[in-house]
């Protein structure tokens, strides 16, 4: 045992729910839920990641570390028109999705066949909205935003995994200090609120479906290419069957999905957490140890977050995925033969269309294939 196992497990604790809680907040107010509900659903996915790590790393003895999906809950975010019935139902059906993507090869297989432009437009079309509303929240409060904007810039040369975090922190204190803020909640323990699921088609298809496929194809995949790129040979099936369950499990208490982590899992995985690749893997219990720390004071944290100016959780959320816009657009904008199908996704996903109930995101996926069908169809 080395301390940088320990150190390197918190870090990214910290990092992955600190720098991306502000986006579960915005995913949980856009389908209506309560302060008690979203508590609830904080509790629950940090529960269900500290036992999905714990378990997983345990069992393979590989450092599997598992997050909440961040694209997907921008993606929540950035829906309208669900209740918060409607969304447990489609995290119910996600996990579902997830099991079924583990247990048959062929939909593993069929997933992947999805090109990685079309899914990367997809993705930059649900996370665009959060850009340019960190951008809109400046002359809502130029003196609060301003210093935090140029804090993260400067922040990110030096260390980019804590520069949302420092935002969120600096922000907090500042609002504070300058009386944004009137008082600090008293702190609570959590508690977990059974929330009923509601199945409707327009659910299924404008939330679960789109939520399953950016899981898989911006988390699951990049999780295990983490894996991989680090000397390990996991079994695809095993872990992403065992977060799907949990999905299901912990669904009707608020979670939504959760998944393989990626930039989470790289502070955990490498050369500076121990020389030796196989004694990597006790990382996963820390890190699972912090995660229970998370929930049992989930109540608490969102109440925080409940009474900060809202133009910073804006900026916090936005800022804290303009990586994933960087990356998206990269990768969606890489090939020229298929860039066209990629435009066409992100700018119907972009665009927020809802069309028989069905959600911008699902339309998004169904262009940017047909176009990419006509594409290779001309060609052949």
């Amino acid at each position: 045992m080395r301390i940088s196992i320990p150190v390197s497990a918190f870090v990214a604790a910290i990092v992955g729910f600190g720098g991306t809680l502000a986006i579960i907040i915005a995913a949980a107010s856009a389908v209506g839920a309560t302060q008690l509900e979203t508590a609830s659903w904080v509790t629950a996915i940090c529960l269900a990641m500290a036992v999905e790590t714990a378990w997983l790393s345990w069992r393979t003895r590989m450092p599997v570390i598992t997050a909440w999906s961040t694209p997907g809950a921008a993606l929540i975010a950035a829906s309208s028109g669900f209740t918060m019935g409607e969304a447990v139902g489609a995290f119910v059906v996600t996990g579902v999705l997830l099991v079924a993507t583990a247990l048959f090869k062929p939909l593993m297989r069929l997933i992947a066949r999805i090109p990685a432009s079309v899914a990367s437009g997809m993705l930059a079309g649900i996370v665009v909205t959060f850009a340019t509303g960190a951008a809109k929240t400046i002359p809502a409060d130029p003196w609060l935003i301003l210093p935090l904007i140029a804090a993260f810039f400067i922040l990110r040369l030096v260390n980019p995994a804590v520069s949302v975090l420092a935002v969120l922190m600096g922000g907090g204190l500042a609002a504070f200090l300058t009386g944004r803020v009137g008082g600090l909640p008293a702190p609570e323990l959590s508690t977990l609120a059974w929330i009923a699921p509601e199945f409707t088609p327009a659910a299924i298809a404008g939330l679960a479906i789109p939520l399953y496929l950016v899981t898989m194809a911006s988390q699951n995949l990049s999780g295990l290419a983490v894996l991989r790129a680090s000397g390990y040979d996991p079994a695809p099936a095993p872990l992403i069957g065992i977060t799907g369950l949990f999905s299901v499990l912990s669904a009707p208490f608020g979670a939504s999905t959760t998944n393989l982590s990626a930039i989470s899992a790289a502070i955990c995985t490498g050369p500076d957490v121990h020389p030796d690749p196989a004694e990597r893997w006790k990382t996963g219990p820390f890190y699972a140890f912090a995660y229970l720390i998370f929930a049992i004071f989930g109540a608490s944290l969102v109440a925080i977050f409940a009474v900060l100016p809202q133009s910073l959780i804006v900026l916090v959320a936005g800022l804290a995925l303009l990586g994933s816009l960087a990356n998206a657009l990269t990768i969606a904008l890489q090939d020229d033969k298929d860039r066209m199908a990629a435009t066409v996704t992100f700018a119907v996903t972009a665009s927020g269309l809802t069309l028989f109930g069905i959600g911008s995101a699902f339309w998004g996926l169904a262009g940017g294939l047909i176009v990419l069908f006509l594409d290779r169809f001309k060609k052949a």
